[in-house]
């Protein structure tokens, strides 16, 4: 049973059609790629389901019951809107929120400097906000999303401004979350970041979602026929292979014929003699998927 889902979910500002009929669904356990140009309609329906908004039609499902209010006790937001309460003390916020989450002062406080290590920042507990960096700010705020426990926790654009030390950081806590079998819902433009964490995507443009899938069906879709080989000795020359350039590393790039398909053109090299020591098919990366989508919607 999906932990989410949204059934045929539309919204209008006026003559703005921000979220047009959008139906999804994340797993539990999973890590789900949100993605889209900017103004796509991804925080709409984000704040959909946050409650923030409420949908013109459609429906939201959460833990697999109807949404009720209530069901936000279970879930972990990080705006793209960063916010904290400036002049309050960083522990202090951290309590504050896990007290809006259910948890007790007490617990809240014990898991607000566990955080705090977790983070690298266990010494800007009695620090006011305001003294804070903006890449402390993030992270602070990151751990006010996660230490009540959240069971889906959602991250809008959680790589902003972070230097790579602390990228590594934050992408080593949503894999936690995810190996607690928790569900995470990740909105963000670093397509390398989609690539190296998520299960599954879901591409929205104009309102509408445009790609579906596996992170590898999305890429395998979108990619030419094309396949990296390394071989020792002579590359035989095949009908199913009708353009081939060697890369700078050695490896041959083969484009292939029409219609063949990679297991018959390696069958084919084989046959011709080739000594094959790698043999795998070339994928799109996400950022191609992303523009190439993108500019055939606009095109459209």
């Amino acid at each position: 049973m999906p932990i989410l889902e949204f059934r045929e979910v539309h919204k209008s500002y006026g003559d703005v059609h921000a979220v047009r009929g959008v139906s999804l669904a994340v797993e539990q356990g999973e890590v789900f790629g949100l993605l889209g140009p900017n103004g796509a309609g991804k925080t709409t329906l984000i704040r959909i389901l946050m409650d923030i908004i409420r949908a013109d039609a459609g429906e939201v499902f959460l833990f697999g019951e109807p949404f009720r209010r209530d069901h936000l006790d279970r879930v972990g937001y990080l705006p793209e809107e960063r916010g904290l309460y400036r002049k309050q003390k960083v522990l202090d916020i951290l309590a504050y929120f896990g007290q809006l989450k259910g948890l007790s002062l007490a617990r809240a406080r014990d898991r607000a400097f566990l955080w705090l290590q977790k983070i690298g920042l266990p010494q800007v507990a009695s620090w006011k906000v305001e003294q804070l960096s903006k890449g402390m700010g993030q992270k602070v705020q990151l751990a006010a999303t996660l230490l009540h426990g959240p069971e889906m926790c959602v991250l809008d654009e959680p790589f902003s401004g972070l230097d790579p030390v602390n990228v590594r950081l934050v992408r080593e806590l949503i894999l936690e979350q995810k190996e607690k079998g928790r569900s995470v819902i990740l909105s963000t433009h670093q397509m390398n970041e989609v690539e190296a964490l998520c299960d599954r995507v879901g591409l929205v443009h104009r309102g509408r979602l445009v790609v579906s899938g596996t992170v590898e069906e999305v890429r395998e879709r979108y990619s030419d026929p094309e396949v990296l080989v390394e071989v020792r000795g002579d590359l035989p020359e095949v009908p199913e292979v009708t353009a081939r350039r060697r890369q700078e590393d050695g490896a041959w790039r083969l484009t292939l014929r029409e219609g063949v398909e990679p297991p018959r053109a390696l069958a084919a090299l084989v046959a011709a003699g080739a000594e094959i020591e790698r043999f795998e098919k070339v994928l799109a990366p996400m950022e191609e998927v992303f523009v190439r989508v993108v500019g055939e919607e606009e095109a459209a």
